[in-house]
């Protein structure tokens, strides 16, 4: 939940379509179980306070739902989820009872941002259901049959790497409905997240689009492209040279100049073509809507993206916003971020492979797998692992330097040849598979 007050909107199955689930929860349950139990008491004391408007929130956390491929990232001042697929799992409800009519790829990596929990509050009768933020979609001229909704994951690749309050999340993408698939990943920090797409193929001959996000219009949209900076008026356009964007608190940073295409504007529906229940409104109704989407044109072949969200900003920190992020690669064999100001590599490997994170410092893996490394200095105090696919036993984490540590779940050897340590970390198996391991060093 947000801040344990709203719903997460990326768990909600055809719930997104009754207009009654779209508010902030009571004290009730809280207090029943303060009642019960002392267990977690701080954090359901908070949330109590949270809920009256008597608090703000305090935690933070980065948390992977491995059985159900959800990631949850919160700070004081934002809140974010990555919701995906895999063999594993289904990649979405059946629209039961005439509900979720057009859920189709609301599991396609949904990635939802919220800072006041209210952004996405009722928007569902007037959304575009193939922008969902975050996914990368084929745009068709309509949607499957609602019969066509729910369908078995066809990746293995799936997971994330997290600590408890920093992670990485891994997604290789094949969509269970178009001919499309792509390599996504999600890199979380304090102050802003880095989202990175690759190997974006698709054989039909329809534009593919990747969506930043598509919430309710709260604020005009500043825009800064080439070197000119503008309030954008109401309308739908292609910007070129885009450097960032900031709407309602949260800024969009391009590392490269890029296209993208902007909608605030009024879009219309109405709850019945989404919910078919008996007292669902069959009036049509408007709302204002940003909506920020890059068009990877007709059958892309390797297309990519790289942009980083910053929430909880303002227009006079965008121009600053992102300069402790760097990029280290972006490709279908690695994608791998660095934050600088807090010495923390994630990365991601598709297949076996190394990446220089440092001078002097490379960090590499035998096999593919997600990593998330704390350096101080030039020399790793942390190691976080995982594996996304659930078949290894053990992980071997390769890392410049000498370390000779061994403890109750790995071990380390020195090859003096190659002046690399090479680090053996057990992985959890049975239902635990998919979980993460961190080791101090």
């Amino acid at each position: 939940m947000v801040y344990g007050k709203y719903d997460d909107p990326g768990t909600k199955n055809r719930d997104i379509t009754r207009a009654e689930r779209h508010r902030a929860m009571g004290t009730t349950t809280p207090v029943r179980l303060l009642k019960t139990s002392d267990y977690r008491k701080n954090e359901l004391e908070e949330i109590i306070k949270i809920r009256k408007g008597e608090a703000a929130p305090t935690l933070s956390f980065g948390k992977f739902f491995w059985q159900t491929e959800h990631f949850s990232f919160q700070r004081p001042t934002f809140y974010t989820s990555v919701r995906m697929h895999s063999t594993r799992n289904d990649n979405m409800e059946v629209p039961y009872n005439g509900e979720g009519l057009m859920n189709h790829h609301r599991g396609d990596g949904t990635n939802y941002i919220t800072r006041t929990g209210d952004e996405y509050t009722n928007i569902a009768p007037v959304y575009d259901w193939q922008k969902i933020p975050g996914t990368t979609i084929l745009q068709k001229p309509e949607l499957p049959s609602e019969n066509e909704i729910q369908k078995t994951g066809l990746t293995d690749f799936v997971g994330a790497v997290t600590d408890g309050k920093y992670g990485a999340v891994a997604y290789d993408f094949k969509s269970p409905h178009d001919p499309l698939s792509a390599k996504k990943a999600w890199f979380f920090f304090d102050d802003e997240y880095v989202c990175l797409g690759t190997e974006i193929n698709s054989r039909e001959k329809l534009p593919v689009a990747t969506t930043l996000n598509q919430c309710l219009l709260q604020s005009d949209v500043l825009v800064m492209n080439g070197n000119q900076k503008s309030a954008m008026p109401k309308g739908e356009r292609q910007l070129d040279q885009v450097k960032w964007i900031l709407h309602d608190g949260i800024g969009y940073v391009f590392p490269e100049a890029q296209k993208v295409n902007l909608s605030n504007q009024a879009q219309t529906g109405s709850w019945f073509k989404i919910n078919r229940q008996s007292d669902s409104p069959k009036d049509e109704i408007s709302k204002n809507v940003f909506k920020l989407w890059i068009d990877h044109g007709q059958q892309p072949r390797n297309a990519s993206y790289q942009y980083i969200v910053v929430p909880g900003t303002t227009e006079a920190e965008m121009d600053k916003a992102g300069q402790q992020i760097a990029i280290l690669s972006n490709t279908p064999e690695i994608q791998a971020v660095k934050h600088t100001g807090l010495n923390i590599c994630q990365a991601v490997f598709y297949t076996s492979g190394e990446i220089q994170v440092a001078n002097g410092l490379k960090i590499g893996m035998d096999s593919p797998g997600t990593v998330m490394v704390k350096i101080v200095g030039s020399s790793v105090k942390q190691i976080s692992v995982a594996d996304p696919s659930r078949i290894l036993g053990k992980i071997h984490v390769s890392v410049t330097g000498r370390i000779i540590e061994n403890g109750h779940n790995f071990r380390s050897f020195w090859n003096q040849e190659k002046e690399v340590s090479n680090i053996a970390i057990d992985l959890p198996q049975g239902v635990y598979a998919g979980q993460s391991v961190t080791i101090e060093l």
